[in-house]
């Protein structure tokens, strides 16, 4: 027996302190070396190796440590109302609701070896799982949390916020008024000043579509970069906002469990609601890999998907992090080629949009045009955007961020429904880049025109935000941005809500003109001046629609898509009746977010795998369909 006991000390002593001691409590030593030579390999402590590959659970893990220690282990411990968030979360420490300073612990990596090594029992009174440790700090916290993730951008960069007021909605629609008003009592005077007003944002926006047309920025990089090694890699944060996603999370852990990207170095954080029934009890029903830390948001206002964020954005532990959607499937080498892409760019750089590309493009009519627009937008414009030098209107998914820069601007406004465009037009006035990242993340479209329009309502609503917003000082934005720059937000944000709203009125005034004669449809005596102006506004703009559009099918190999490209002025008809229905939404219920459904797709471009599938050895791109 006591020989017994002499090599079990042996075998324990030759293992890292960190997990040497579960040799103690029933865990097979060769077990426990195999996984300190991997965490090794990796760069990672050897617990946090074993915590996050879920070779063993959380609870067994700290149970066995406190039983090591001689310490209790509290399963729901009672924290004092000082505790501090994130601090306490981060630090994986936090008081006790007592009398003397006793402390509760949830130590990893160094603090652990030190705990370990010196055996101190002064320090701690009890011990528990970083998942305990976090809920309890949201229960003792929940009102500054909830505070926090609301508002923290207003409080700390008001002139940054989304402060749409009555009295700007209430401008808004005078304004409307009156140009509705001299359209019906003085037509051509009144067509006349909105067309010369306009014109030059019209045009601006002409510009840049076409001008992004012609820079070359394929779908998936010239040029390979070399592959890192694991150990080289560093920390990498992912946050998805989740609500009532019953239907596709399992999916999604699918998908972030298919990642080329060392496990234990993937700090996934997946936000549900506290009144949200239905995303628990499926991942209760999932296999979730112990390196997905689940949260829930603490009641409050607004229910909206940036607040979600902003909550677990304090917590995020990566040196950089990325935003995904509930039914995403990224690229698996996405996360690799953004920590190339960043070790290359200038500080300055504070982001990477990744391209967005939609999987059930045969669904309906609506997703195929759907698929087009998003082809156009995400493998042409932005891109273009980008090398260019203009500010970008995020995409509400894969955006990868520097996650210290994204604190320092920060997060992003919960009172916004667009938080994306929001965020990169911020940025922009902050003095950093956004660049492209030509990686594919496949996204599922809305595919009955119920859903789509319930979508693009909250879209164009949030667009309104957006530019109300950054412009009430705009000479303070001109400042900024400077004059080139500014002339791009400004046609990214207004020029996107007024070339909506404008849209059935100056195509039909402009077939009008030409079937009738100006004289007749508008009363103008410069019929031919009116004519020249109207033709270089409808051709230039009917080719800003259709010159990106061929360009992004050629690039994604989409050319059996080509047809449909004749619906797209029908489908822009459909975009400025969202964007009326979006100023309307705006008065009565601004902060109102306009859930979209996921998980009903028919159709898979891509072959989405089926739930449970085997990892491949050899992950297939995305970045463009199959022949």
């Amino acid at each position: 027996m006591r020989q017994g006991l002499a090599d079990g000390d042996a075998q324990s002593t030759a293992l890292p302190v960190e997990i040497g001691f579960l040799s103690h409590h029933g865990h097979a030593p060769d077990t426990l070396r195999r996984a300190a030579i991997f965490a090794q390999a990796a760069g990672v402590s050897p617990d946090e190796f074993l915590l996050r590959e879920g070779m063993i659970p959380e609870d067994d893990f700290f149970r066995a440590l406190a039983a090591e220690l001689g310490l209790p282990f509290l399963a729901s411990p009672r924290l004092s109302p000082e505790v501090r968030y994130p601090d306490s979360v981060l630090a994986d420490v936090a008081p006790l609701a007592r009398a003397n300073a006793s402390f509760v612990a949830a130590p990893r990596g160094p603090a652990l070896a030190d705990l370990l090594k010196t055996r101190s029992r002064h320090r701690l009174l009890a011990i528990t799982t970083p998942t305990r440790l976090r809920e309890a700090v949201f229960r003792a916290q929940s009102p500054l949390i909830a505070r926090r993730a609301a508002h923290e951008l207003a409080d700390k960069a008001p002139h940054l916020a989304t402060d749409v007021s009555y009295g700007q909605i209430a401008l808004l629609f005078i304004s409307l008024t009156l140009i509705s008003f001299g359209l019906v009592h003085a037509f051509g005077p009144a067509i006349g000043i909105l067309g010369a007003a306009l014109g030059p944002l019209f045009l601006a926006i002409i510009v840049l579509r076409i001008a992004a047309s012609i820079l070359g920025n394929p779908v998936e990089p010239l040029v390979q970069p070399p592959r890192d090694e694991d150990s080289d890699l560093p920390v990498y944060t992912v946050i998805a906002a989740l609500y009532r996603e019953k239907r596709v999370v399992a999916r999604l852990l699918d998908a972030l469990e298919r990642i080329d990207y060392p496990t234990s170095k993937l700090d996934i954080k997946l936000v549900l609601e506290a009144d949200d029934r239905e995303t628990p009890g499926a991942l209760r029903s999932s296999d979730v890999p112990g390196n997905v830390e689940i949260l829930i948001a603490p009641p409050g206002e607004p229910r909206t998907k940036p607040r979600a964020l902003n909550v677990a954005l304090p917590l995020a532990r990566g040196r950089y992090t990325v935003i995904y959607d509930a039914e995403d499937v990224p690229d698996p080498g996405q996360l690799r080629l953004a920590v190339s892409r960043f070790a290359e760019a200038p500080p300055r750089v504070a982001c990477l949009q990744a391209r967005l590309t939609i999987d059930n493009t045969d669904d309906t009519w609506l997703t195929r045009l759907f698929t087009i627009e998003y082809a156009a937008l995400f493998d042409v414009f932005n891109p273009g955007l980008a090398e260019i030098g203009s500010p970008i209107a995020l995409g509400g998914t894969s955006n990868h961020f520097r996650t210290s820069l994204l604190r320092k601007v920060h997060g992003w406004d919960a009172w916004n429904v667009t938080e994306d465009a929001d965020l990169g037009i911020r940025l922009a006035r902050l003095g950093y880049e956004v660049r492209d990242l030509p990686s594919s993340t496949l996204e599922e479209a809305p595919g009955t025109l119920r859903l789509w329009m319930r979508q693009r309502t909250r879209w164009m609503k949030g667009y309104v935000q957006t530019a109300a917003s950054h412009t009430r000082k705009p000479w303070i934005m001109l400042r900024q941005l400077g004059l080139w720059r500014f002339s791009g937000a400004l046609a990214l944000t207004w020029g996107a809500v007024l070339s909506a709203l404008v849209y059935p009125l100056f195509t039909g005034l402009y077939v009008a003109s030409w079937l009738a004669g100006p004289e007749q449809a508008l009363g103008l005596r410069l019929a031919t001046a009116f004519k020249a102006y109207a033709l270089t506004l409808f051709v230039s703009g009917l080719a800003s629609v259709l010159i990106p559009a061929c360009v992004a099918l050629h690039r994604r190999k989409l050319w059996r898509l080509l047809p449909w490209i004749l619906l797209l002025p029908l489908y822009y008809g459909l975009v400025s009746v969202a964007a009326w229905r979006g100023l309307w939404e705006l008065a009565i219920a601004p902060f109102r977010w306009n859930k979209t459904s996921h998980g009903l797709a028919r159709t898979s471009r891509a072959g989405l795998f089926q739930k449970h599938q085997a990892k491949p050895a050899v992950t297939r791109s995305l970045n463009t369909a199959p022949p």
